[in-house]
């Protein structure tokens, strides 16, 4: 099994341009698993790691609602955000400055081939770096991502997940709210729940803002010891 995970920050990048780069890397991944199949070869098969940043846009998972976007084609151009309908599992949800994405590509044929134990390890690797700020996060029954006070009034989503993934590889992933313009939240019903606001890790520290390369940093080392894997920056 190959745990090298390929690590790659792509900065400031347009949401189809970097969807298009996944389904490359996913793509190929697939392709050498097929062929590893069919000419009975053991070719070993690649797992990327990328972060991004993406300008304002809103994506829908297969199984969102449409109505769930509050904004029509020319509210959309007012506020400089784009929409796409996307083929992860989930609803709708906001991508924009101020959030760090995270798109594992993997094989998990290569880690372990469970996908509901994959999104709880993804889950807690946002767990795991929030806790080294002083913020006890956690899961809410049902749904998946990471929550602040899930039991209370104050419920509030730190970081959306949503993931596709065939044949054991993954793509999609997670955005978590760093210093992220929350007002843009207000123009969807998030991830389909209506009942639960958002927040963002500066808003929860009184901060500004936070130092997003330490914040990348944390979740690195969080990334390899969860998956038990080893990131190569290339």
């Amino acid at each position: 099994m190959n745990k090298d995970v390929i690590l790659k920050d792509l900065g400031l990048k347009d949401y189809k341009e970097t969807w298009d780069y996944q389904e490359q890397l996913f793509d190929g991944i697939l392709n050498t698993k097929i062929q590893n199949r069919r000419q009975n070869l053991n070719d070993k098969t690649d797992n990327y790691f990328l972060f991004v940043e993406h300008p304002h846009v809103y994506t829908l998972g297969k199984s969102g609602k449409l109505e769930h976007l509050l904004l029509n084609e020319e509210q959309l151009k007012a506020k400089k955000a784009t929409f796409y309908k996307i083929n992860r599992g989930g609803d709708i949800t906001y991508h924009g400055p101020g959030q760090i994405v995270g798109y594992p590509i993997l094989d998990l044929d290569n880690f372990f081939t469970d996908i509901h134990k994959y999104l709880r390890t993804l889950e807690e690797v946002i767990i795991l770096t929030l806790k080294e700020y002083g913020i006890e996060a956690t899961r809410s029954k049902g749904e998946t991502g990471v929550w602040l006070d899930v039991d209370t009034p104050f419920a509030r989503k730190i970081c959306a997940m949503g993931v596709r993934a065939s044949r054991w590889v993954t793509m999609h992933g997670f955005a978590f709210n760093v210093n992220a313009d929350l007002g843009y939240f207000d123009n969807i019903v998030p991830c389909g729940i209506k009942d639960k606001a958002v927040t963002s890790l500066n808003v929860e520290l009184g901060q500004k803002k936070v130092d997003v390369e330490e914040v990348k940093t944390k979740l690195k080392s969080h990334f390899e010891a969860c998956f038990e894997a080893k990131l190569i920056l290339k």
